[in-house]
């Protein structure tokens, strides 16, 4: 407001000028100041004097406006979210993000822990469940990207509780932190909980299980009632066939064939051999007939 009205008083100052130039008389009224200030007031004039002979408005009225920055209009407009995505507001990183090594990932959907699970083949997978409000999970999340950073062959998954928690449950994980191994055609290895207290559970796990194994069949991945139990969970988008029942193989009895008479190679029948017990009955029959006789 000062600068508008500094200004508006040079223009002022300027069109009086103009026109007591053009009628002869003197440029500015001058102070009377005494002991010799005259002079060096003077020069203000002078210089809005020479000013004015340099102004091209002669009088005529100018209107400052002020510059609208459209680029302020339309950040206002931009999303929130789209202004982090893009730059324009600093984003503070969470502490379950800080420290992250190249071979950790957070899961964002029950598809993308199954393909996850599925593609990583032979290499050993740890699922880590944690939550955003859990002090032990913060506490214990530096520790494990440490190990992460050691064990670079060992595939570290992230599931945010917060975000998951309908698929939390139908993978039964109730207390946080929680951990699960997985490997190959094995499947699940282990699961358990552990604080930052209880690490040496974690590290035993995991110097357990990191040792490379080749697996002789397809990578398992999840069992098949916890897909069975993702699939028919509402909250989330994910389709699963069951695999069809096979029944159990039945061993094959040995059908023995019995006939009276048994065809030769000569073409002529052949009387088959008695049984011991059809003799054994008869022998008994004689016996008591015999003793009955006498």
């Amino acid at each position: 407001m000062a600068e508008v009205l500094g200004k508006s008083n040079l223009f002022t100052t300027c069109n009086y000028s103009h026109r007591k130039n053009q009628g002869g008389g003197v440029s500015l009224p001058r102070r009377n100041s005494g002991f010799g200030l005259r002079r060096r007031n003077s020069l203000p004039s002078l210089k809005l004097k020479s000013q004015a002979l340099r102004s091209d408005f002669n009088g005529k009225r100018v209107v400052f406006l002020e510059k609208k920055s459209s680029n302020k209009k339309r950040f206002c407009q931009v999303p929130v979210k789209a202004q982090m995505q893009t730059g324009l507001i600093g984003r503070t990183q969470k502490w379950w993000e800080k420290g992250l090594q190249p071979n950790m990932k957070e899961v964002t959907s029950a598809q993308d822990l199954v393909d996850s699970l599925v593609n990583a083949g032979d290499k050993l997978v740890v699922v880590d469940f944690f939550s955003p409000g859990c002090g032990g999970c913060k506490a214990l999340h530096p520790k494990i990207c440490q190990l992460a950073e050691k064990n670079p062959e060992v595939q570290f998954l992230q599931v945010n509780y917060e975000e998951h928690k309908s698929m939390c449950y139908s993978l039964n994980v109730h207390v946080l932190p929680f951990f699960r191994f997985y490997r190959g055609a094995q499947g699940r290895l282990c699961s358990f909980s552990c604080t930052n207290a209880t690490i040496k559970k974690f590290r035993d796990a995991l110097a357990k299980h990191s040792p490379d194994r080749c697996s002789l069949g397809p990578t398992k991945g999840l069992e098949e009632k916890e897909l069975v139990a993702l699939s028919s969970n509402k909250d989330l988008s994910f389709d699963y066939t069951p695999k069809p029942v096979q029944p159990a193989p039945v061993p094959a009895q040995e059908e023995v064939l019995v006939s009276k008479e048994a065809p030769s190679e000569s073409g002529t029948n052949l009387p088959l051999p008695t049984s011991t017990t059809s003799l054994n009955t008869k022998d008994a029959e004689e016996k008591a007939l015999v003793g009955a006789g006498r």
